[in-house]
């Protein structure tokens, strides 16, 4: 039983407890949820809609089947979110673009919304994303800038910068995030929350992303367990799914627990071409000390491929050329200038090009199951540097214009489809959060998990009460005053 008393600070697991013993309502878990997004909203920008009025009917559906004694599941009740690319019947679904009817509302459900209203989770509203998800960074020509719970000067990272902030202070529990560069940890890395991105296929998506084969859907929550909560309610087939290998039923709690003793892992501080932070690799070298300690055995090893990032692009830029195509030439000045530059580009992308782009991703995949057969996990940072200036699409000093530059170490692993994690392992020098990044081989997500739910009571480090109180120049300004690039 939680010694909490504010439902608006529990996880999933607490107030399930309490929804089950009757002493906490659904209705009032929403409320201190709808609360703290009126408090912080306003300057951190984390959602971009809130349905107040369809959570509290949810929340009231789910408290009497409660007091009837049929709850639906461990889900029921919780507060959570969807990102603003996926659809959820009787939201707008913008993508953060004025290409975008502001009208539009799909009167339909994505197989994530679907399966968690199945569940009788409590949708709060649509979180931010860049234009189209296009970028590590959460900023958009619609909804302005989205600000780290942290220190809001500093950047939440992308795409999924909306759910990250929402999980770090709380406004709502469970929070759907995409990943298809690294859009689940590359903001889970610079707020201090864990992202899960799972094997390509373990969550359906429909309609297909513009990415392809790049992109999982994935989770971004507090814990570990209540990610494992989440994604059993989830990760469940759906015949809509184009990409769909099969169902894959697993209980993504089945590995919480298990000690780490007589696990292989590997630790590459560089992948073998990154240039990460000192601040950061004293924090992830913390990390690899604490996994020895727990009994696993840590080699410091590289897998040996060379930095992909071209063959990235070449998929990357094609996928933001699909998305052009699709806008009629009027509306393309509206348009974030980034996002038009990239598009650009890969209207030049050939099909030989895509094919051979695709014969290095191939290689890859190969290349990390050979290596998987000698270590179970591989341990690297999230990121070479922790969260840099809000509202720029690269740090200072960074003369490279792609968003893909500073994130050496997520892109690889939407190439190899294999599941990939987040966790927060300490802080940098300025104060803001570290994550390590934890890798098994494709689908051998529980071993991710463990590891994750092994290291995080050692690791995971305190949550923002409120914006501003971890930031070292105060709470923010404007944050929804329009995005500027870099």
């Amino acid at each position: 039983m939680t010694d909490k008393t504010d439902p608006g600070e529990m996880t999933a697991l607490e107030l399930g407890e309490l929804f089950r013993s009757r002493k906490l309502s659904p209705v009032e878990a929403a409320e201190a949820a709808l609360k703290r997004i009126a408090g912080f909203n306003a300057e951190v920008n984390a959602y971009c809609f809130v349905d107040e009025s369809g959570a509290l009917e949810a929340a009231r559906k789910s408290e009497a089947r409660f007091a009837a004694g049929l709850p639906l599941g461990p889900a029921d009740g919780i507060p959570s979110s969807i990102k603003d690319l996926t659809y959820a019947a009787g939201m707008p679904t913008r993508k953060g673009s004025l290409t975008v009817d502001p009208e539009r509302n799909p009167a339909v459900d994505a197989p994530f919304a679907q399966r968690m209203r199945e569940a009788g989770a409590v949708l709060l509203g649509k979180t931010t994303t860049p234009e189209f998800g296009w970028k590590g960074v959460t900023d958009s020509p619609v909804y302005g800038i989205t600000r780290n719970p942290w220190n809001p000067e500093r950047t939440s990272g992308g795409s999924s910068g909306g759910a990250a902030v929402a999980a770090a202070l709380n406004m709502g529990v469970l929070h759907q995030g995409s990943d298809a560069g690294g859009s689940i940890r590359i903001p889970a890395g610079f707020c201090g929350v864990f992202g899960m991105k799972p094997s390509f296929g373990r969550i359906p998506q429909w309609p297909p992303s513009a990415m392809t084969t790049l992109s999982h859907l994935g989770t971004l929550t507090r814990t570990v367990d209540d990610t494992a909560l989440f994604l059993n309610t989830v990760a469940r087939d759906d015949p809509r799914d184009f990409y769909r290998g099969g169902d894959f039923p697993v209980d993504w709690r089945a590995a919480l627990g298990l000690p780490l003793k007589g696990l292989r892992i590997a630790y590459s501080r560089t992948l073998g071409y990154a240039s990460p932070a000192p601040d950061v690799l004293a924090a992830v070298d913390r990390a690899a000390a604490a996994a020895a300690g727990l009994g696993a055995c840590v080699e410091e090893a590289d897998p040996a491929f060379a930095d992909p990032m071209e063959a990235f692009n070449t998929l990357w830029f094609a996928g933001a050329a699909s998305i052009l195509d699709g806008i009629p030439s009027a509306r393309r000045g509206n348009m974030d200038p980034g996002l038009l530059a990239v598009a650009r580009e890969g209207t030049k992308v050939s099909a030989v090009a895509y094919i051979k782009a695709s014969a290095v991703r191939a290689a890859l995949s190969e290349r990390m199951a050979a290596f998987h057969e000698k270590y179970d996990v591989l341990l690297t940072p999230s990121l070479p540097l922790t969260a840099f200036a809000a509202g720029r699409n690269r740090p200072d000093g960074d003369p490279n214009g792609n968003w893909v530059h500073w994130t050496p170490y997520t892109y690889p692993f939407n190439m190899t489809q294999q599941p990939a994690a987040s966790l927060p392992c300490g802080f940098g020098a300025d104060g803001l959060p570290v994550g390590l990044a934890i890798v098994a081989a494709k689908y051998e997500d529980m071993l991710v998990m463990r590891v994750a739910r092994a290291l995080e009571q050692s690791l995971r480090p305190r949550f923002p009460a409120g914006v501003g109180e971890a930031a070292s120049t105060g709470p923010a300004t404007g944050a929804t005053a329009g995005a500027t690039t870099a």
